[in-house]
């Protein structure tokens, strides 16, 4: 499987960074994973265009949105492994910056994720993002993970 990262912005805080590291490293046992990082833009319009620029071609995308669906960790486990059961093996993730995302983009979405009803930073979101696929691939391989 190849799951490709799109997000806004760089990381700040060094637990972040040493975090999403810690998880990006982890998921290399179930996945080839590529992290992409632009630059926030004046316009959400603007950066769901880099954003869309970025994906790669035929790949499934999930955009993270305060207004899409809440998932268990569960539930997100059997989301990606039916995906990947229907040959659907390139993920492609994206976390818009600060001011959201542009219509174009979340239509362009096959799915609409919400990490949380409460809202996080987008840097937050990536940390909690990548633990949650890490979190996913050791739901489907019926794998310990933090017993």
């Amino acid at each position: 499987m190849k799951i490709t990262l799109i997000v806004v912005g760089k990381l700040k805080e060094k637990f972040l960074v040493e975090g999403v590291a810690e998880y990006l490293k982890r998921l290399k046992k179930f996945a080839t994973i590529e992290l992409r990082e632009i630059p926030e833009c004046r316009t959400v319009e603007e950066e769901g265009l880099k954003i869309l620029s970025l994906v790669p071609q035929n790949s499934w995308l999930c955009v993270l949105d305060v207004s899409g669906e809440a998932l268990s960790s569960e539930e997100f486990a059997k989301k990606i492994a039916a995906l990947n059961l229907n040959g659907i093996s390139n993920l492609t993730f994206a976390i818009g910056g600060a001011f959201g995302l542009s219509e174009e983009l979340r239509r362009a979405a096959e799915f609409r994720l919400s990490l949380s009803k409460m809202t996080l930073t987008h840097q937050m979101a990536r940390l909690v993002l990548v633990e949650q696929i890490y979190r996913a691939f050791k739901i489907n391989r019926n794998e310990p993970y933090h017993w």
